[in-house]
């Protein structure tokens, strides 16, 4: 596994644990991974720069055992005024993640708490830790969440139980959230589990036609936000853009599986 060296980045660690694969690690072990604003601009660039990487094809994003994120920098933020925050468009950074067209797989451990919930529901793929606990805490802090928590939990889990855990800030286990739909699978317990099974999950996904598996993310993120109508229109769109401009992926895809063989695309 190759790390990038250390003068790269202050507050993550960026390596190629598989060739298509790159791992993004949160490095802020004092303050629990907290997502400060410099924190998160050095995330934006990794991510940014694996997206544009012609030899990336999948995009890992954990933290450590203890904290994937424990949640926003509160130092950060609690002398931040409203007019500041307005001005300055406070937060508006977090959703440039959402518009990385690679898949991002995230490898929970450990507290995922506020924005650092916010964060891993963000990503494409969630693997979590049996040790893993979710939550939206802010409003022990007199605040709501502001990373996005209220609108992805309310269209994932439903309104009553976004309702329950933002209202009373209530942590779920690892296996609620998985009972809830809110992450793929609990992976065995272990030290670096979730790490390991999130990579192979990255690897799974690099061995496909990497213009396929960029489709198939903007698709389905299109189900939360248009009408069924709208989401099938633009599926057969991709879909048949897919027939008539991938050509070469197609044509080696479906001649392999003609052929009982696995085939190996070269993504051009």
């Amino acid at each position: 596994m190759s790390t990038e060296s250390a003068s790269t980045y202050q507050h993550i660690l960026v390596s190629r644990p598989e060739p298509a694969v790159a791992l993004v690690t949160l490095n802020r072990p004092k303050a629990l991974n907290a997502l400060s604003s410099p924190l998160f601009a050095e995330l934006n660039q990794a991510f940014y720069d694996a997206d544009t990487d012609p030899s990336v094809s999948a995009i890992v994003l954990t933290g450590s055992e203890k904290a994937f994120a424990a949640g926003a920098d509160i130092k950060e933020m609690k002398d931040l005024s409203f007019s500041d925050a307005y001005k300055n468009n406070f937060l508006e950074d977090w959703s440039k993640i959402t518009r990385i067209r690679k898949p991002i797989i995230a490898a929970v451990s450990g507290y995922a708490l506020g924005g650092g919930c916010e964060l891993a529901l963000m990503c494409d793929i969630i693997l979590a830790s049996p040790s893993a606990k979710f939550g939206q805490p802010e409003i022990n802090l007199g605040t709501i969440p502001g990373g996005g928590g209220s609108q992805r939990l309310a269209r994932i889990i439903g309104k009553s139980r976004t309702m329950e855990m933002v209202l009373t800030g209530r942590m779920i286990s690892a296996q609620e959230a998985s009972d809830w739909g809110m992450v793929s699978r609990v992976v065995k317990e272990g030290e670096g589990e979730v790490v390991k099974e999130a990579i192979a999950v990255g690897r799974e996904i690099a061995s496909k036609s990497q213009i396929a598996t960029q489709a198939a993310k903007e698709v389905c993120n299109a189900a939360y936000e248009l009408t069924l109508a709208e989401g099938l229109r633009l599926e057969r769109r991709l879909f048949h853009r897919s027939e008539r401009g991938n050509l070469a992926e197609r044509f080696l895809g479906m001649n392999a599986f003609a052929e009982k063989r696995k085939a190996k695309f070269t993504h051009d």
